[in-house]
């Protein structure tokens, strides 16, 4: 069996190619052990005994953390549209992202 932070535990292609990265041999050597050691000390934050901790969202409690929702009048199409690279009808262009 080979230790959590083996890189053989993890597919690092794959994880590149989820992740849209191009990497290089040097790249890949460098960020499979980093990623061992993170997948290392994780195995090792397992290890801690927690029964006792409650668990909690935030450190410290939140209260009121949402503003009132008022409506407000929003910028003119002219200030919107100004720095967009290509307009057409009042809208701003974007490349088509959908294969």
């Amino acid at each position: 069996m080979t230790s959590p932070g083996n890189s053989s535990d993890f597919n690092l292609d794959h994880l590149a190619n989820l992740a849209r990265l191009a990497l290089t041999a040097e790249e890949k050597a460098r960020f499979a052990a980093q990623l061992g050691d993170v997948i290392t000390y994780i195995s090792q934050l397992k290890e801690v005994d927690v029964s006792g901790v409650e668990a909690t969202a935030h450190a410290y409690p939140l209260f009121n953390v949402l503003a009132d929702d008022v409506a407000r009048p929003g910028l003119p199409v002219e200030a919107a549209l100004r720095n967009a690279p290509e307009q057409r009808d009042h809208m701003i262009v974007v490349p088509k992202v959908v294969e």
